[in-house]
């Protein structure tokens, strides 16, 4: 997956910033929203757009379209900076496959030893008791 390729299919949109923020909220449209269409991809194979279709689940609307919005800083270059930044660590941590985990068998010597330390314990806790005198 080549980072400039996904990035030029990547939509993003200008939009005033909802909340306080005085006159200047009603003039400036800071707040970016990227779209990506993850089923009409060229650049992803079927594999990776399976991948990610299950692993951001949460994340996709009901056509597979991942939207990301930002609005913390003022400045609209800055909103798209932090925007894109997230879509590549979301795209990153979707295409992640963890690896298959192999059993392993417990060692011989540790099952003797925690058989042993029973044994200990279980001596210590039988000497604690009061001895029968019948």
């Amino acid at each position: 997956m080549e980072i400039q390729e996904v990035l030029s299919e990547v939509k993003y949109k200008a939009i005033r910033s909802s909340g306080a923020g005085g006159q200047n909220v009603n003039k400036v449209s800071s707040k970016v929203m990227l779209t990506f269409d993850l089923r009409n991809s060229q650049v992803l194979t079927e594999e990776e757009k399976l991948l990610l279709e299950t692993n951001l689940q949460s994340r996709l609307t009901s056509d597979s379209v991942l939207i990301l919005n930002c609005d913390e800083d003022r400045s609209q270059l800055k909103n798209k900076d932090i925007v894109t930044k997230r879509f590549l660590d979301i795209l990153k941590r979707g295409l992640y496959v963890p690896k298959e985990r192999k059993p392993t068998k417990i060692p011989k010597a540790a099952i003797r030893k925690r058989i042993k330390d029973k044994k200990n314990i279980s001596d210590i806790k039988q000497s604690r008791s009061k001895p029968n005198l019948d």
